[in-house]
């Protein structure tokens, strides 16, 4: 009984500090006062929580406010010092990897290209390897101070197993590649530094939600395009829960033509062959479009988006461009409209580094389109906007990965794990364990 009170005591304490800090967290600074009706707490346990927290370096002040009739308020919030958090975007031609501190302000960033070589396991994981190391010296961080290491990655995760998340990318070529195993075996961070790997999709959701277009809403569906197509749905705002309240949806392979292009996925008809950026280089060369052979995909959209939309001083729009856009705004559309018609979503917004170019022009289309597919009723409940935090967003939503796990458990570190597993830079002795597919193009983190 007496070790069931203790536990009881120990979750009561840590719920205080998790109320304290994630109301400080997204609605800070605030005073003292303030944190009473916001938490629902007693003063004596807001005074009892903030002296311990700013003990730890998690709490400091932010300025002093006058009050009615009494003594000035002082205000508080969480310190940004008070930890570091790295995000991942495992993407289509690169791996970016970047260096936050707790108010997600960039400390130091790295880019590793993937161009040349696709997604070979070994060299991602090198690369994330490499990047980590580079992010922690260039902004002179101590390893110590990390709160977890978020890493965004295309296909399906499965967790659970002995080997942690493991990733199912069938348009990457990964078939149970056990990414969390190769990483953690890698990645030289102390032991007790957690590892979380999602889906980019998802991560991207969680950015937009937290600090972008989605706050305020109970539920918003996140689209990203780029060379290919994913996207999440994410209820329930700023809410913060260690096992998150969101799903990825393979969106991109759901189908918009019946006997329509074969995708890279292998099936026929899928969105991505349609409006992933990659489908849009191939379905404008094939067209007859003025694109050298190895133009790649940002190059190929932009020359393609030009032609279509040339401008007051520019020549007629392609016709076969405008065509083009106008049967990827009306898969898009129709894509859109099921999930309105699936999820009810408040918001859609479309983001990734394709859906930044096409968007803007795209837009007015892609709504009609919705509107036309969709259930009305659900239609009209539902806005669709561009999303609002740029092309960075996987690798911010990857750092809130640990954020989150962190503001759960009210600014508590990371406890150590049981024994580390012995450093293996090139993660070549895990990577011996993994099955791979035949390699093909690459995916977007959908």
């Amino acid at each position: 009984m007496a070790e069931r009170n203790r536990r009881t005591v120990r979750d009561l304490r840590r719920g205080n500090r998790a109320r304290v800090v994630q109301r400080l967290y997204f609605d800070g600074p605030l005073s003292r006062q303030e944190l009473g009706p916001a938490t629902g707490l007693s003063s004596g346990s807001i005074s009892n929580v903030v002296a311990e927290l700013a003990a730890e370096g998690l709490l400091e002040e932010a300025g002093v406010v006058d009050s009615d009739g009494g003594r000035p308020r002082t205000l508080l919030r969480v310190a940004p010092g008070g930890g570091l958090l790295i995000g991942i975007d495992i993407g289509e031609t690169r791996v970016r990897v970047e260096l936050f501190d707790l108010s997600l302000t960039e400390l130091a960033r790295t880019d590793r290209l993937l161009a040349q070589h696709g997604y070979d396991v070994d060299r991602i994981v090198s690369h994330v390897r490499t990047g980590v190391a580079d992010v922690l010296r260039d902004a002179g961080a101590d390893p110590a101070q990390l709160l977890g290491i978020g890493i965004g990655v295309p296909g399906i995760i499965e967790r659970g197993g002995p080997d942690g998340a493991v990733v199912h990318g069938q348009t990457i070529g990964w078939t149970e590649v056990p990414f969390e195993k190769l990483l953690r075996a890698a990645v030289e961070v102390p032991s007790e530094v957690p590892l979380f790997i999602d889906n980019g999709a998802k991560t991207l959701g969680q950015a937009e939600m937290w600090f972008g277009g989605g706050r305020g809403t109970g539920a918003a569906a996140i689209a990203l395009i780029g060379s290919g197509v994913g996207a999440s749905v994410i209820h329930g705002g700023a809410l913060v829960e260690e096992s998150g309240r969101g799903s990825a949806l393979e969106w991109g392979h759901t189908t918009v033509q019946m006997r329509g292009r074969r995708c890279r996925c292998g099936s026929i008809g899928c969105l991505e062959a349609y409006a992933g950026a990659e489908a849009m280089r191939e379905r404008w060369h094939e067209a007859g479009g003025p694109l050298p052979d190895d133009a790649d995909d940002e190059t190929a959209l932009a020359a393609l988006l030009e032609a279509a939309f040339p401008g007051p001083d520019g020549p007629a729009p392609d016709p076969v461009a405008v065509a083009l856009l106008d049967e990827t705004a009306e898969c898009l559309g129709a894509a859109v409209a099921d999930l309105i018609n699936l999820f009810l979503p408040e918001r859609i917004l479309l983001g990734g580094w394709a859906g930044l170019l096409i968007g803007p022009h795209l837009l007015p289309a892609i709504r009609l389109h919705a509107e036309a597919y969709a259930l009305s009723h659900a239609a009209a409940r539902t806005t669709i906007e561009m999303g609002h935090l740029g092309p960075d967003a996987v690798t911010v939503g990857a750092a809130t990965l640990p954020l989150a796990a962190f503001l759960a458990r009210g600014g508590s570190r990371p406890r150590v794990p049981g024994p580390a597993v012995p450093a293996d830079p090139g993660g070549v002795a895990a990577s011996r364990r993994w099955r791979r597919a035949p390699a093909t193009a690459g995916e977007t983190s959908g």
